[in-house]
């Protein structure tokens, strides 16, 4: 039985856990449906590869970029406590439950694939890290509360599956107001944070303008191009918190923040200007992350309609977070701060109250889940609420991955010792919900567990019919208004050259402007 392990682990460690491979093998599959030449399957998946490899880079290039920025942060404000980083976590849990993390993701993905065949649910998650990500959060919940290994597998793959094909049916007419069309789905397991942001965005948005149409001053023109709107917010994020950290810190401290070799920065000026190039790389990130999701949709949404006709009809490909970014770049940015900012205002009441009132660990906020989810609930909170939607729904994303982590932590056990947690929304929510479940008993655990699956299971189904096949728009009241000083919303306009959609691009001219001329009248 041990090569059935070690090729169950290399399947899901070197194969399905990595992203690239995964839509690699998804495309030419669809492409190969669709009939076409040997040269345009292998020339569509390797293309299709490549972008997920450019949004890794992307995301490595992120990583760096925010890395010294999390340490200013920390040694500015004095705060310690645990970062959440969902890949850390995975790996301190692969050493003890690599082999059942391995048979409970492949039984999940078989059971997603079997729910959107049978199910008004056509959802095919391939956003294959979270799937990871879920499957090792679910074994460690279910081991630490006493369940066998065979519950830890069977029950938490049946679990996975009804997430794998439930929460972007949950997040679709959110996701809908951003794209504009049914070609795809969130698959990202922060899917809470973007519907309470959506929501906090109809709420508080009603005429606000969308963060893509910013009327700036003649000498601010530049700042539409979002690169260089992301990297010189970041710049002076980082000059701001560099010169706090340096005058708390003093030099010796704060030199080493831009140096894995401990050297670091050799004086005051070339720490100034590695802050400022930290901020630029920031930029360049954001640039090629957007860049990857181009290339990725442009192969993969077309060669996906042959492998739906095949195995899953009408199905709808769920893909990672950064695919909704480009369709509204500027909130991207806007989301992201407020995120962060939502972020330092929790931890300030986990500190005051929640810690000393119920032992909630302190939870700091991670620079690269707060831009990841932070930018995507900004997208979302911006779809339906403009740009205070897109701030207040990014905060309230800010505060839920900061809350949810400080309770998960709770059913973690000895791993809550580890200085790291899962981040994002799902893992929060569903987590806590399960581990606390799994610790009524084998067989009571086991059908609490059952039960919950098959709630979510049955909300996600007449979601679906009721609300998601109905059509119904949480945008539709901000069309339905004309906007500030401009005409209908409902007028004709073409969307933008950064890939929004009309909803986005309905910009009214400015108070004043004179009318454009009527169209000449065709003679008799």
């Amino acid at each position: 039985m041990d090569w059935l392990v070690s090729a169950a682990e290399f399947l899901v460690n070197e194969i399905l856990s990595q992203p690239a491979y995964l839509i690699g093998l998804i495309t030419a599959a669809g492409l190969l449906a669709l009939r076409k030449s040997a040269g345009q399957v292998v020339g569509g998946a390797i293309k299709a590869t490549l972008g997920f490899l450019l949004i890794g880079a992307g995301a490595t290039l992120v990583v760096g970029a925010l890395a010294p920025l999390g340490e200013m942060i920390q040694g500015a404000t004095g705060a310690h406590g645990v970062i959440p980083t969902n890949e850390a976590i995975v790996g301190i849990a692969q050493e003890q439950y690599g082999a059942r993390v391995a048979w409970l993701m492949i039984l999940g993905f078989a059971v997603s694939l079997l729910l959107a065949r049978f199910t008004p649910l056509r959802y095919v998650f391939l956003t294959g890290h979270h799937m990871l990500f879920m499957a090792t959060l679910l074994t460690m919940v279910l081991a630490i509360a006493g369940q066998p290994s065979w519950a830890v597998v069977v029950v938490g793959g049946v679990l996975l599956g009804i997430l794998l094909v439930a929460m972007p049916a949950f997040a679709h007419p959110w996701t809908k107001r951003v794209t504009g069309n049914d070609s795809v789905a969130i698959g990202h397991f922060g899917t809470a944070g973007y519907i309470a942001s959506g929501v906090t965005g109809r709420l508080v948005g009603r005429r606000s303008r969308s963060t893509e149409e910013m009327n700036l001053p003649e000498g601010l023109r530049f700042l539409r191009d979002s690169m260089v709107a992301t990297a010189l917010s970041m710049v002076l994020i980082y000059l701001v918190m560099s010169l706090v950290f340096l005058g708390k810190s003093g030099k010796e401290t704060a030199f080493k923040a831009f140096g894995d070799d401990g050297a670091g920065a050799s004086g005051v000026g070339d720490y100034v200007m590695q802050s400022v190039m930290q901020g630029l790389q920031f930029g360049i990130a954001v640039a090629v992350i957007l860049f990857g999701v181009r290339t990725i949709l442009g192969e993969l949404v077309p060669a996906f309609q042959g492998i739906a006709k095949k195995l899953v009809p009408g199905a709808v490909p769920s893909l990672d977070a950064p695919i909704v970014f480009p369709y509204a770049q500027n909130a991207v940015l806007v989301g992201f701060i407020s995120s962060f900012i939502g972020g330092l205002v929790s931890l300030g009441l986990l500190a005051w109250v929640f810690h000393p009132a119920f032992g909630l660990v302190l939870v700091l906020p991670g620079l690269v889940p707060h831009f990841f989810t932070g930018g995507a609930a900004g997208v979302y909170g911006n779809a339906t609420g403009g740009r205070r939607g897109a701030a207040a729904g990014a905060f309230v994303n800010g505060v839920i991955i900061t809350f949810l982590p400080a309770l998960l932590l709770k059913v973690l056990g000895a791993f809550g010792d580890e200085n790291t947690t899962f981040g994002d929304a799902d893992f929060g929510w569903f987590g806590t919900l399960i581990g606390y479940s799994a610790k009524a008993g084998e067989t009571g655990g086991v059908i609490l567990m059952l039960l919950i699956g098959a709630a979510v299971l049955l909300g996600a189904v007449v979601f679906q019919k009721r609300v998601v096949d109905t059509g119904w728009d949480p945008g539709a009241h901000r069309d339905a208004l004309p906007p500030p000083g401009g005409t209908p919303a409902g007028a004709d306009a073409s969307a933008s050259a950064a890939g929004a959609p009309a909803a986005y691009a309905r910009i009214a001219p400015p108070r004043g402007a004179p009318k454009p001329p009527s169209p000449p009248k065709e003679k008799a």
